[in-house]
């Protein structure tokens, strides 16, 4: 079962279908103990962090999405929720989950902002995306992320500078677009995430 967090920041139903499209079963939450009790959990995100957080806090999700983690359950974070599994976000500015090392960053860039629209992901040979080689995705964001460690980028797309669009450290993942807006691209995408293991 896929627990999809509900705390009112994020495109609930479209994730929701699009992860049924691989016949995974899934349900829309902000029960603490649902969520520790799911095979996968899902941070879905649209807005502002420091908005976010604050409501991560108020409905006591904080330490529930770290015990997640620290069990070993596969943790996927979509745009925002991307952004939130860092440290110090520039937007509020808040402090995120601190699941993964790094920043996040009004993106520069002299494109308009938001960045929005469909754009190039370029995996990295090392990830366990890699033979997904370069596909398009739908991105909204006017933020990125700025890992500490390097080889947590493991993909890359460029909107006037080059920057990391996908993110993976062990059982946490997160993708800067949104792979249920990204058509056949975004489904395999969480097929490859739904099929991995530790």
């Amino acid at each position: 079962m896929i627990a999809i967090i509900d705390y009112g920041a994020g495109n609930l139903r479209s994730i929701k279908r699009a992860l049924e499209v691989g016949d995974a079963e899934t349900v829309v939450t902000a029960n603490p103990d649902t969520i520790r009790s799911a095979d996968r959990v899902v941070l879905p995100g649209v807005g502002n962090a420091r908005a976010a957080m604050e409501r991560l806090h108020e409905l006591g999700l904080v330490d529930v999405v770290k015990d997640v983690v620290d069990t070993g359950t596969p943790l996927l974070g979509v745009c925002l929720g991307m952004q939130l599994l860092f440290g110090d976000q520039e937007e509020g500015p808040t402090v995120g989950l601190n699941l993964m090392r790094g920043t996040a960053r009004k993106l520069p860039s002299d494109h308009k902002i938001p960045h929005m629209g469909w754009n190039t992901v370029a995996f990295a040979p090392h990830s366990p995306l890699a033979d997904l080689g370069a596909a398009s995705f739908y991105f909204v964001h006017s933020y990125v992320v700025y890992p500490t460690e390097v080889e947590d980028i493991a993909g890359t797309t460029n909107y006037g500078v080059a920057f990391p669009s996908v993110v993976i450290r062990d059982n946490v993942w997160g993708t800067q677009f949104h792979p249920e807006k990204s058509g056949d691209s975004g489904l395999q995408l969480l097929k490859y995430w739904l099929a991995w293991n530790r």
